[in-house]
This record gives structure tokens, sequence and C-alpha cells, in this order.
């Protein structure tokens, strides 16, 4: 399968449709947008979901098999936002407070963009190893902290980073994803039969009604592209293609099916719009939002969903032989 087809595979799957439709939507001046409670509901369902699906799979693997996994994750944890640090001030010359912020972002990971990987992968015939909402886990936090503690030590003290990881570790992805995980790791298969039916069955569903709305929310920042300059557009695709192609290879190396490998790749390309954003404005509040939200929701996220994840797949597949 040429990487051509599978872009043009992705490009006609219903969650690539319905944030093109957000897209348009928004471009159109249409009022429309999804209620904020309905929004709010489907991402507690998805992340709950996955931390609960993840829990029930971690159970049976050993560690022996998940240790590699889990060690090249957190090594991406602290490679991706200090590369990111570095690309950003020394190329583009932005402050230490902007730069660590916007490194922060993309050292972390979307859990949007994570579910939109596996919907791919699972749809291109590929069966990702269960544990990977594990790693998604595992990668949310590290980077965010490590970035803020380079903006904290180059511009002064800020808010007390115990208060920001208490922030960060505290949030809703963290506390669904890990509660979710402990509740299926101690429910075991037996009890996962009950409510897999609610879990999985509305599953695709809800994330198809969730990129319609990100697809809206990205097209809220179209206007502001042209206020973060030509050098944060090309960063926000080509540092994700860096980031994601590495994931990939450390993926492979550290034992990965190709649909696990592309996961991971698409985890260390994403940049966090959740976690982070709080997390940046309390350390660093000198720090420009229009900068690395625009980056993250406006150039990054709809790059990754649409070409990016297949990208990161024919890597997985090239590498694999297959």
């Amino acid at each position: 399968m040429t990487v051509g087809s599978i872009l043009a595979t992705n490009l006609l799957s219903p969650v690539i449709l319905a944030f093109a439709l957000g897209v348009v939507t928004r471009l159109i001046k249409s009022e429309f947008r999804l209620p904020k409670d309905l929004y709010a509901s489907l991402s507690i369902y998805l992340l709950l979901a996955l931390g609960i699906k993840g829990g029930v799979e971690l159970s049976h693997v050993s560690l022996a098999q998940f240790a590699g996994p889990a060690g090249v994750t957190l090594l991406l944890g602290c490679l991706t936002p200090i590369t990111s640090y570095a690309v950003l001030r020394k190329l583009g010359r932005f402050d230490a407070a902007n730069s660590a912020a916007i490194a922060a972002h993309y050292g972390s990971v979307s859990a949007v963009t994570f579910i939109a990987a596996q919907t791919f992968v699972t749809a291109m015939g590929e069966r990702p190893e269960g544990y990977m909402p594990t790693l998604l886990t595992l990668l949310e936090s590290p980077g965010i902290h490590i970035a803020l503690a380079i903006g904290v030590l180059k511009t002064g003290p800020g808010r007390p980073v115990r208060e920001t990881l208490h922030e960060v570790l505290t949030g809703r992805t963290m506390i669904l994803l890990v509660g979710g995980l402990f509740v299926g790791l101690l429910m075991g298969e037996a009890q996962w039969h009950a409510v897999r039916p609610f879990f999985e069955g509305g599953f695709k569903g809800a994330l198809t009604l969730l990129l319609l709305e990100m697809g809206i929310v990205a097209a809220d920042r179209i206007g502001d592209l042209k206020k973060v300059g030509l050098f944060l557009g090309a960063f926000g695709i080509v540092m994700p293609l860096v980031h994601g192609a590495l994931g990939v290879v450390l993926g492979v190396f550290a034992g990965l099916s190709a649909g696990g490998a592309t996961m991971l790749g698409a985890m260390a390309a994403s940049a966090s719009y959740i976690a982070a954003p709080p997390a940046a404005r309390m350390s660093l509040p000198t720090a420009n939002p229009t900068f690395y939200l625009t980056a993250a929701l406006a150039i990054t996220f709809p790059f990754n969903v649409v070409a990016g994840i297949p990208v990161y797949y024919a890597i997985a597949r090239a590498i694999h032989g297959g």
C-alpha cells in the first residue's frame, strides 16, 4: 500500500470528514457548534473508555513485554520538549518564556490525536498493543514539566512547581486515563464484558462528534495564523514529522507492532491543548497564548489527523518490511 492510498483512506474516514465539516461550518460563519456539556461528556466518555480498556489489556501483559515500550515512551517525554525548546530558542529566536511554553505543548500529548491514530490503524487492519493507553498516560506529564522547568529557570521564579504539578496530575485527562487504567486493571477481562458494549459500541461515533467540534475550534484560530509567523507555522509541521518518525523508530526498536509504533509516533508528534495551556499560563504568565494555542490547535492538530498519522504508519510499515 502506497503513502497516497493510505492518505486517501484516511481522508475519507468519518472522523476526518467530520473534522472537515467543522472547519467548513466555521468558514461559512454558521453559528452551529456542539453544546459545551455535550463536548465535555464526549471527552469524558472517550478518555474513560481508553483508560478502562487499556487497563484490561495491561492485565494480560507481563512486565518484560511492557518495559521496553514504557522506557522509550519516557525517553520521548524527555527528548521532545528539549528539542522543541532548542529549535524555538536557537532557530526561531523566541524568548525563553515563549520557547518553554510552546515546548511544553509539544512535549506533552494530544489524547484526541491518539484516539484518531488508534482508529486509523485499526481501520488499516492492524492490531496495536492493548496497553497503548498506558503509554499515553506516561507521555502526558513529563514533557510539560521539563519544558516549564527550563522556562522557570531561564526567566526567574513563577508559580511554585508543586502547584503546577498538582494542577496537571489532577486534571481531567490524567484522572480519567490513570483512574480508568486502574479500574480496568482491577476489574479484569470477566467484568469487562459487562460494560464492553457501552464503551466500545459508541466509541467511533463519539469520536466523530468530537472531531466535528475540533474542526470548529481549529477554524476559530485560523485568523491567528498570520500572527504566529512563518517560522512557527513551519515548526508546527516539521517538528511533528521529526518527533513522529523518532517515535516510530523507537517504538519498532522496543518491539511494538506497526500499529503500535504508528500510535507512539502520533503521540510523540502531537501537541497538547488540554493539560499544557493552563500549566503554561500559570508557570509562564509572560508567554503569549496566541503562539502556543495556534500552533497546537490550528497547525499541528489538523496536520496530524489529516496527513501525519498516515505518514507515520507508512514509516512503520516500511521498517517492518510490509
